[in-house]
Parts: structure tokens; sequence; C-alpha cells
């Protein structure tokens, strides 16, 4: 891969798909391997699928030399290496390729059960194919079902797949067997009361509308009291005291791009022109759609960012060919997604060019497709993925590996994948088996939530973990007793039971590889805001968050990293496992704020009953004791407590966490942690 020292990228062609490997000199998979998606332990079984169905398949050659392959990208990382950060080219890929004859088997085998071939790679390391259900099944020996768990329904191999005839020897893994579809990350924050979403409205329906004027970065109030009473004097009545949430019903609590660069310390390196300038982050998406560079454009002019340029500064590319359907994005739920990606990092690296990168469908297999023209093509060194193919404990081992093959060839390549960590916590499992795939592997960089509260008796702000449960205190009057809503989602993480740890987290508990890696802003109650088109309307949508949030903030201050090292820093998660304290900010249990918690009385006829912060969520703490909350006002008889920092069974403690990883990045510090230097790169003048 040829890359100027500035760090701007000159395309190759000569890369390939997958290798199913992890860095040395830790095994393949955790300590009991499983081959076979434990989803039929946990889902209905709905039966075989047609036989006539159509399918893509990405099939993997097993490498010359894996370990030695394994050992060399693994130098990549080590500082003092020889080849440290010398990051591979096509000719040292081509070293570990299968030869053309084991090609051509291979290949053979696929074409003499009915695939054709859709394209190979250069150095033979994959080919993808078309067929149907029926030639996947003859080839793979084996039935593949349609499941359904919950609200999910996917496909998945009834035992494990294995290539006929002499191709079997010769095959690391293969992609689309296992057939999930890939869901965009992003929450939205809802009137609770309602359940509408927070105040979306047309951009051009009210003249002069200001869309600045209906969000705020300050969540909380003073401390102060809320009375509710029953009609007529009777009994019950409820007095509360503790800060209040939102309790402005014009305002929607998200931040503008400027105050999140204030928060992650990067105002004054942007001024200086460390902004991403000379660096593409690329976006991978579902479908794409057409309005997306005018809605970004329409943010850039409210929130007072430059102006991307279609074909400079902006571009989408579609590795299978655009989407059957125009409006599939829309359909789909992807626009939105699409929006906030865009949209979040061109704000946190206004000077980068961003690349959309948007398949044709949904499947684990079209999204692989995108992943792969990223490196192949060397169209950037940092990529953001806000979705999640599905958990661990419905996606097979199969596809795990085939996701994670592809991390590795771009770790080996100098690429930094980001994944968003998911937005349901541990899934209800507890935080094994609960990671969603491909964030679980070794070589993705799984970007965890937090929450950005202001602290009312500093004027600064307080970072907890992103967490969010709701108890009701009062509904058309005191509710006693108070009722808890539930958990309204939080950020996924937990160890995995496919992936052993990995070296660089030999320190941390468990034997699986432990995610998530970093964190950045994901509570949708302390969102963002964006401009998203649908079927041709406008419309400004505040209070939207999710992992799909952290993980473009992430990649983009990644972005600016790069730039000031002048060189690709690869994968993100080894540096950030190396930081010290001072430069990552350590997301800690919440202390300061609690002091301002919600507490109170509800007086009735057997008496008076205290209620602390801790007893309103009696039921949904899990392991998590110290977090902020505070009283949201619907309006005079309706209220409810919403907390912050009570994820699920996830729990942030000091240092590494399952819920924000080694934490937030820090600014300057945090760039010259990673970067290991003192002072920037030269800056580098943008082409028009």
């Amino acid at each position: 891969m040829n890359l100027s020292k500035n760090g701007a990228v000159v395309p190759f062609s000569a890369l390939a798909l997958l290798a199913l490997s992890f860095l040395s000199p830790l095994p393949t998979r955790a300590a009991t391997p499983v081959r076979v998606s434990k989803a039929f332990e946990r889902s209905q079984d709905l039966g075989r699928i047609n036989s006539n169905k159509e399918l893509n398949l990405t099939v993997v050659l097993a490498l010359h030399n894996q370990a030695g392959f394994d050992k060399a990208v693994e130098a990549l990382y080590e500082p003092g290496s020889p080849t440290f950060h010398k990051w591979f080219t096509a000719a040292d890929f081509a070293r570990y390729a299968p030869t053309e004859a084991e090609f051509e088997t291979v290949k053979a085998e696929l074409v003499n059960h009915g695939f054709k071939v859709v394209s190979t790679s250069k150095n033979r390391l994959s080919l993808r194919v078309h067929g149907t259900i029926g030639s996947a099944e003859s080839a793979f020996q084996t039935e593949i079902h349609t499941l359904q768990y919950q609200n999910r329904t996917f496909d998945a191999p009834r035992t494990e797949p294995r290539l006929t005839g002499a191709a079997g020897a010769l095959i690391r893994g293969v992609s689309g067997l296992d057939r999930h579809t890939t869901t965009p990350a992003y929450s939205i924050a809802r009137n609770l009361k309602s359940g509408t979403l927070a105040s979306k409205k047309v951009l051009t329906a009210t003249p002069n509308f200001d869309p600045l004027s209906t969000i705020t970065g300050t969540a909380l109030s003073a401390p102060q009291e809320f009375s509710y009473l029953s009609y007529g004097g009777a009994l019950p009545h409820a007095f509360y005291y503790g800060s209040g949430y939102d309790t402005n019903p014009n305002l929607v609590v998200s931040f503008t791009p400027q105050e999140l660069e204030s928060h992650y310390g990067l105002t004054n390196l942007i001024a200086q022109g460390y902004d991403g300038t000379g660096q593409t982050i690329a976006l991978v998406e579902g479908y794409g759609y057409d309005a997306a560079l005018d809605d970004a454009n329409t943010a850039a002019t409210i929130f007072g960012l430059p102006q991307l340029t279609l074909g400079t500064t902006f571009n989408t590319v579609y590795p299978e060919g655009p989407p059957v359907l125009e409006n599939a994005a829309d359909l789909t739920g992807w626009t939105e997604e699409i929006a906030l990606d865009i949209q979040s990092a061109h704000s946190i690296a206004p000077g980068a060019n961003i690349l959309v990168v948007a398949s044709a469908g949904q499947d684990n297999e079209d999204q692989i497709a995108s992943l792969v023209y990223i490196f192949e093509n060397g169209v950037a060194n940092v990529a953001s993925s806000s979705w999640e193919n599905d958990y661990e404990f419905l996606a097979g081992p199969v596809e795990a590996e085939a996701f994670s093959a592809v991390l590795e060839y771009g770790a080996a390549s100098g690429i930094s994948y980001q994944f968003s960590s998911g937005d349901a916590g541990d899934e209800g499992l507890g935080p094994v088996g609960d990671l969603g795939i491909p964030s679980d592997s070794p070589y993705a960089v799984a970007v965890g939530g937090t929450t950005i509260l202001n602290d009312v008796r500093t004027g600064g702000q307080q970072v907890a973990g992103w967490g969010n449960n709701a108890t009701y205190i009062a509904l058309g009057g005191p509710a006693d007793p108070p009722f808890e809503l539930g958990f309204l989602g939080g950020a996924g993480g937990g160890e995995s039971i496919y992936f052993a740890k990995p070296s660089w987290q030999k320190k941390l508990p468990g034997t699986g590889r432990q995610s998530p890696d970093v964190s950045a802003l994901a509570d949708p109650y302390t969102g963002f805001a964006i401009v998203f088109t649908d079927a041709g309307t406008q419309y400004w949508q505040p209070g939207i968050g999710g992992t799909s949030l952290a993980s473009p903030i992430f990649t983009s201050i990644w972005a600016i990293a790069d730039q000031y090292a002048g060189w690709p820093l690869g994968m993100a998660s080894i540096p950030v496992s190396t930081l010290k304290k001072g430069q990552i900010t350590d997301v800690i249990p919440n202390t300061d704020l609690i002091w301002s918690d919600p507490h109170g009385n509800i007086y009735d006829s057997s008496g008076n009953t205290p209620y602390s912060a801790d007893s309103l969520f009696t039921g949904l703490l899990y392991s998590q004791t110290q977090f902020p909350s505070a009283v949201w006002p619907f309006d005079s008889e309706d209220a409810a407590v919403l907390s912050f920092g009570t994820d699920s069974s996830l729990t942030v403690t000091q240092g590494w966490d399952n819920v924000t990883g080694y934490g937030e990045p820090n600014g300057l510090p945090f760039i010259q942690g990673v970067t290991g230097q003192t002072t920037g790169a030269p800056l580098v003048t943008r082409v028009p």
C-alpha cells in the first residue's frame, strides 16, 4: 500500500479478501471452540429454506504459513520492531497467498455445484460467487434453515459447513451461509409519556425557523422541589427534591459540533489546522441516499461548518452497484443512519474527506464486500461502521471469522475499522456471548458509549457510561408506589465466546476478547441533532444517539491522529490500550452528581415512605450503584426519574470496563499519546 508521508491515500488494487487469524501468539478462538451457531439452541426453527432462493457467498482460501502471517501482522504494531508501521503492500500479501492450482481447485468445485463466479481477488485469497440455497447446501454439505429469535429472523447452516472434495482442505471460511441483516445502531430520545420522537420538525415548515433555538447542551437543572398532589387534597402526596432533566419543554438536549469539539479537547487542534485535512473517513452504510450531501451541507450551514463538495470532499461509491430500490434507505432506517454518520464525522473532523461506501443490500455478505472494497482499493485509513450484524449467541463462528478475516487484512494495511458496540446493553444475557459481530473481532475497534452531563455545581461536565432506565413518579397525580418503566438502552460490551483475548488485553479479566476498546457520546438523551430527507421532505431531528454516534466521533478523532502523525497509525485499539493516565479520560462511577439525585417522600394513608435515588430503581440496577439521575417533568401531572450510567449488567469501573472500554479521547494528550509525538506533522493545504 503506497501512502504519502502526509497520510493521503494512493489507491492500490492488489489486495484481497479475508484471512482468519488473530494477533499471535494467541489461539484463533476461545478455549472451547464452537463450530455451529448457538442460534438453534435459542431460536425457533422455521424449517429449511426454499432451495431455489438465491444468495451470494464469499469463499476464503487458506493462507500458506498462517502463523508467519499472524506474526508479521503483530510486528507491525510493536514499537521497536523493524517493520513497525510498515504496512503491507500487495507483494507482502502475495507471499502468503494460495497457489494458482489451489485457487482453481476451489473455483472448479464451486462451479461444479452450480455457482457462478462474481469476482475474484488478485492474490487468489478469495472469490465471490452467486448461486442458490440448493447449491450452497450441496457444496457445503449442510442444511440452511430460517430461525426466529424474538423479532429477528435470519438463516443459519444446521451443521458445520465444509466444501466437498479436495477443495474442502483449502478453505478457511465462508461468508453468506449465515444470513443476518445488518441494522443501524442509532437511538432517538423519546417522550416517555407519548412515545413520540424528540421534536422532529420539517425544516421548511415554519418561516424563520432557527433549529439552534430548539436544542441545549445543558441537561440538568439546579436541584429543586417537584410536588405531585392528588385532586381535592386527598392522599397520596409526593414531594421530590433534586435536579431536573430537560425542564424546558421547548428544548431538546443535543450538543452542537463546537460543544463536542470542546468536550474532546479538539478546539485548539482544529484551529491550528489539525482538522482531518488530507485524510479520508470511510463510512460503511446500507443503500445510500441521494440527498445525503444536501442534508450534510444544510446541517453544516446551521452549525457553521465548511461545506462539503461532491467529487472532492464528499463521494459515494457502490461496490456492488446501486440498490434496486431507490428509496431502500428510507424504508429500512438507513437514511437517518447515513445522515448521522456523515454529519457527526464532519463535525469532529471538518477538514476530512467523507466517503460513503454503500452496499446494495444489508446482509452480512453485502457489508463484507464494502469492508473489503476499502482495503483492496486503498481509499481510506479510517472507517466507521455504525451497525451490528448480530449477536454472537445468534450468529455462527463461520460468520464471525469471515468478518474478522477482513479486518485483519485491514490491520495489516494500516486501516483502523471502528464498529458500534451496540445499543441494547447485554441483551439480557449477561456480559458473556452478547457481543455484536463484527465488533467482537480482535481486529475491530469496538466503540462503546457515554453520557455527557453538565455539573450544576461547577459549570463543568461529567461523563457517565451510557445506560438509561426510567421510573414513573407521577402519572395523572403521584405514583404510589413509583413504578419502573425499565431499561431504555445502553452501550453493548462484554466477553466473546468465539475469540480469545488478544495479547494487548492480557491484563483484562476473562479469557475471551473483551469489548469495547474506547467510547464516545452515545446517549440520545444527551445527544446530537441531524438533518435528513425522507420521501422528499427535509427534517431537523435532535436527540439522536446510540453507538452509531460514538463510532464516527471516535473515527474522526483517529483521522486527526493520523494527520498529526503524518502517517497511518493503523488499528486504534492497540495504541489506545497502552495510554497512560491523563492521555485518555477514564470514565468512572459518577459520584460528583449523586448529591443532586432525586429523593423524596410519599405521604399516604399508611404514613410517610421515603425514597432515595437507588430505591427508585431497585429492580433495574444490577451492580451499578453510583449514578446520576434527574426528574423529567412531562407536564404538571406527569413525570419520571431518568437515570444515567445504568447499563444492564454491564458496569462502569475504574480503568477498562465493558461499557466504555479504556475511556474517551482527551484531545492533545490523547493524540500525542497514540502517536508518540509532541509536535504534529507539517500541515497540508487542501487542494480545491
